[in-house]
């Protein structure tokens, strides 16, 4: 092993030594969250063991009169490491600010049109990623119950999963980095006819366990995909099978199975 591979791993055990989460709060948190405490025992022990390296690694901040607890920061940190449970916790690693609101936050937005004329507007956000940048997160989102009548939401894996599709460099376009070469073209070849057939369940109001949102741009279904994945994966298995198998290549879990 070489020096700096010895080093990581010194660097490893210690984040995990001053971050190691407490039973009475894993057990608060996996009662909170019912989709995380269906997963395998095997999964729940990768999971606890990348919270630890989450917490150590990111910065939280919170805006307003929000009060940062311990169970605020696990919560976010344990639904923002299932997308990297099975690849690498390293991925997160050009954010490192988490800021909390309360509730939504009015965003201004500005846009100039092929005339030249300027637009602006305020956008209602209940999260937000940017590269290189601070993450943005409602606290009243994140708490948000899951609803079986309705598509999944759940906004830490959305903007998290964006930051996967931000890796590249440019624009979130739904394409993550894929070093498999066979899984990149399988990806780049099916993943749009996947939004293509959301986005007819869309316009015929069929039901589905994915979010509407997911309609508006690929990088945006993906992010949807990804939460009904985690979420609701057996339901999000039966509506669309060969969606389900890609996303399950891609993270290397297969959540409904688990």
């Amino acid at each position: 092993m070489s020096l700096w591979a010895r080093w990581r791993r010194w660097r490893e055990q210690r984040q995990l030594q001053r971050f190691a989460i407490p039973e009475p709060l894993w057990h608060a948190l996996l009662a909170s969250y019912p989709f995380i405490a269906r997963r395998s025992a095997a999964d729940l022990a990768e999971l606890r063991r990348l919270c630890s390296l989450f917490l150590a690694r990111k910065r939280f901040h919170t805006s307003g009169e929000l009060q940062l607890t311990d169970a605020m920061a696990l919560a976010v940190a344990a639904q923002a490491c299932l997308p990297v449970l099975r690849l690498d916790l390293a991925l997160y690693d050009g954010t490192v600010g988490i800021v909390l609101h309360p509730g939504e936050v009015l965003a201004p937005r500005e846009e100039v049109d092929e005339h030249g004329v300027v637009h602006q507007w305020d956008e209602v956000l209940a999260g937000e990623a940017m590269p290189g940048g601070p993450l943005m997160l409602s606290w009243e989102a994140v708490q948000q119950p899951d609803d079986p009548e309705q598509p999944v939401f759940n906004v830490v894996v959305h903007e998290f999963v964006h930051l996967l599709d931000l890796r590249h460099g440019g624009d979130a376009n739904g394409l993550p980095e894929i070093s498999d070469p066979a899984l990149r073209q399988r990806w780049l070849a099916e993943l749009p006819l996947a939004w293509d057939r959301f986005a007819d369940r869309v316009a015929h109001r069929e039901p589905s366990c994915i979010d509407p949102y997911g309609s508006a741009a690929l990088d945006e279904f993906f992010a949807v995909a990804a939460e009904a994945l985690f979420v609701a994966p057996q339901e999000l298995r039966a509506e669309d099978p060969p969606l389900y198998a890609l996303l399950a290549a891609y993270f290397r879990q297969d959540p409904a199975g688990a």
